[in-house]
């Protein structure tokens, strides 16, 4: 079957169908459950965030990617927060992520699937309802689309007002990364100017110079051969996509409609969501959403999910096995995923299951250092990609993506790369609203190192 084919869900799904499932990590006390509802109800009147057709396009690339005849580059914020919103942040968060996909192209000779978490990754599950400072103890801090970061009672509070900033917030994010990406600033010629201010001079911003200078060399070539952006867009302008954890399963309920063109459900709130490690039950509540809507669905496969249940969750996902409709993001850990990731690998592909796999190598790498912040290694992080490719390779599976938390801003929150974060760095830039997220520099780095592996995939391929 196709890609583009209604197989998603069945004649009784409904987005509301969630409701009559157990579900996990959704707040349950909101003081005014009516002002909620009412604020969901409002919010399903709103226009889509994202359409229909956008969502088939990005489809037709993950269908590419399963092949082996593209990769997938999904970055950005742990979660997104109303008070780092600044179209300056946007800006550099789409840029280094343009860099990474420039330098994994010329490493994998294909092209790059950009899918950013942007435009809606606010809430995120935590490991206890509530937190205690001080013996006071309030609701932890869910996200800024359900309560607020000050340790204090009104902050902690859900409030469902804040659905409709986030909302808005990720209206006019779109609206700038579609203007980015189609108005001239993601065109080819204009490689070098994606050089942030703050890595100029380091490693990562001289062997990025290099390369912006062969892609240079290669458009001007090109030009004399008649070969302009105005004959091929693509050197002009690039597709990019957004994603978001489908948590708050209220709110992707409002936003999914049904296409007038082929009759399915859309949740428009993304162009793909994810299902997390904490929240992938079979039975709950948002497997049963996902189940539902014709998105790219991605599934978090961590330490605790067996062969048995990730095959019963592709049965349940994607029972037609369409191309590009399932993403598996492995997160084990550096010294996990050795022995955790074949199995699932080798069940899948013996099922002959159509998927994408990639490699989350951040949130089974999270560690508390002796300054009393959570950061993550640079090391610990590279390894766990390695372990996934050699695992991919052994097992006759395609490494098709890879899954960070990045941002374009010159943050302290992970130790280690060629700028050499330290301990002692932590505190001096350290502004995540949850996780720690890699910054510029330490993201182009990375990216560089992928390209080299890649290039050995594409030899052996």
């Amino acid at each position: 079957m196709s890609f583009d084919e209604n197989q998603a869900g069945s004649s009784d799904w409904t987005p509301s169908a969630w409701r009559a499932r157990p579900a996990m990590h959704i707040p349950d006390d909101y003081p005014d459950t009516a002002a909620l509802t009412a604020i969901e109800r409002e919010l399903s009147s709103y226009p889509p965030l994202v359409f229909a057709g956008e969502v088939r396009k990005l489809r037709e690339r993950l269908a590419a990617v399963e092949k082996g005849e593209a990769f997938l580059l999904q970055g950005g914020d742990c979660a997104e927060s109303f008070k780092e919103f600044h179209p300056n942040n946007i800006r550099d968060t789409f840029r280094v992520l343009l860099q990474m996909a420039v330098a994994l192209t010329f490493g994998a000779g294909a092209p790059v699937v950009k899918v950013g978490r942007i435009a809606g990754q606010f809430a995120k599950p935590r490991s206890a309802p509530t937190e205690t400072r001080d013996d006071v103890t309030l609701p932890s801090y869910r996200g800024d689309n359900i309560n607020g970061m000050e340790f204090e009672p009104a902050a902690r509070t859900p409030d469902p007002q804040r659905l409709l900033k986030a909302y808005g917030q990720a209206a006019a994010t779109l609206n700038l990364i579609r203007a980015f990406a189609r108005g001239g600033y993601a065109s080819l010629s204009n490689v070098h100017r994606w050089n942030l201010e703050f890595v100029a001079g380091d490693r990562q911003s001289d062997r990025y110079r290099a390369l912006a200078d062969k892609i240079s060399e290669a458009l001007t070539f090109m030009r004399a051969c008649g070969v302009t952006g105005e004959k091929v867009p693509s050197l002009n302008e690039t597709d990019f996509f957004t994603s978001h954890e489908a948590l708050l399963l209220g709110y992707e309920e409002a936003m999914t409609r049904v296409d007038s063109t082929t009759g399915g459900w859309y949740d428009t709130s993304a162009h793909m969501i994810w299902i997390g490690d904490r929240t992938r039950q079979p039975d709950g509540a948002h497997v049963e959403f996902c189940r539902g809507v014709e998105n790219p669905i991605g599934v978090k496969c961590g330490p605790s999910l067996n062969p048995d249940e990730l095959l019963r969750l592709l049965d349940i996902l994607n029972p037609g096995n369409a191309r590009g409709r399932i993403v598996l993001i492995a997160r084990f850990g550096a010294n996990n995923v050795a022995d955790g990731l074949p199995p699932l690998v080798r069940a899948v592909t013996r099922a002959g299951r159509n998927v994408v796999w990639s490699s989350d190598p951040m949130h089974g790498n999270t560690i508390k250092t002796g300054v009393g912040v959570k950061t993550r290694r640079f090391d610990s992080i590279l390894a766990e990609v390695d372990a996934f490719f050699s695992v991919c390779r052994s097992e006759g599976a395609h490494p098709g993506g890879v899954h960070f938390e990045m941002t374009g801003q010159n943050v302290t929150e992970c130790l280690g790369g060629s700028d050499e974060v330290t301990e002692r760095d932590l505190n001096s830039r350290y502004h995540t609203h949850c996780d720690p997220r890699l910054n510029a520099s330490q993201a182009l780095e990375l990216a560089f190192i992928l390209a080299d592996r890649l290039k050995i995939v594409a030899s052996d391929g």
